[in-house]
């Protein structure tokens, strides 16, 4: 048995669809399934980790910790956190990391790189006016497909050799976002106007689902990212024994969402 936390998400649905491909009983979790419980309140999540061999962790947003009651709940269990390619370049803390790796159980962490998927917040401007705005159109970062993610996930949940080990996930190439906007157009089958925002703009426009000061770590990230934000890992290749999938391809598979 396997338990994957965050199991609606973009990378715990397609975590759960590669476990149970690969012929594992997986246990669902999420605050409104089936499978219920919540990490910001530890005792609901018993049930949750009752006889499983491993767990993924995804920690949803805002959540604050402690984390070590949630493993605290965890007997013996192999642990896969989500964390974020920020802990590596120290721009968040490592405080959750730190939890995990002195806990005694077995861990794999995984720091993603942007996700390939938070193109999506251009979909309603793009279906209604085959136009996108973005700040920094010209600054390139190696944003990653979250089935990729789901992918190491899966491996490192299946497969102790894994554990002990911290992968860092990027795509496979630098891309930015005006040639992100060319990417849809061509999956699309016709172009997609790419519109400079300023940062102040694009200050607006994240603040309506974010708060500000993570809004303005954002947008550093996305205007003056740091050498080690560029880089390209290696670490899926490995991991998988394929490239990571370019954005070009996540957006071919998702393009309903745009049209």
């Amino acid at each position: 048995m396997i338990t994957v936390m965050g199991a609606t998400g973009n990378v715990g649905r397609p975590l759960v669809e590669a476990l149970t491909a690969a012929g594992e009983e997986v246990r669902a979790v999420s605050r409104n399934g089936p499978h219920q419980g919540d990490l910001s309140d530890a005792a609901t999540l018993r049930p949750a980790f009752e006889g499983a061999s491993a767990v993924f962790l995804l920690l949803p947003p805002g959540f604050q910790g402690p984390l070590k009651p949630v493993l605290d709940r965890i007997d013996g269990a192999r642990v896969v956190l989500l964390s974020s390619q920020g802990v590596g370049t120290g721009r968040h803390p490592a405080v959750f990391e730190d939890e995990v790796r002195v806990s005694g159980l077995p861990w794999t962490v995984l720091r993603p790189a942007g996700f390939a998927s938070n193109a999506l917040q251009w979909a309603e401007s793009v279906r209604r006016s085959r136009k996108l705005a973005a700040p920094f159109g010209d600054v390139a970062l190696p944003v990653i497909d979250p089935t990729d993610i789901a992918a190491v996930a899966a491996a490192a949940l299946l497969d102790s050799a894994h554990s002990g080990r911290t992968y860092e996930l990027t795509g496979p190439g630098l891309i930015s976002p005006r040639a992100q906007a060319a990417a849809i157009g061509e999956a699309l089958g016709e172009p997609v106007e790419f519109i400079p925002q300023t940062r102040a703009e694009a200050f607006s426009s994240l603040t309506a689902f974010m708060p500000p000061e993570v809004a303005e770590a954002t947008l550093d990230i996305l205007g003056t990212p740091r050498p080690a934000e560029q880089r390209v890992s290696p670490d899926v290749s490995r991991v998988l024994g394929r490239p990571p999938r370019p954005f070009a391809e996540w957006a071919a598979r998702n393009v309903v969402a745009f049209k």
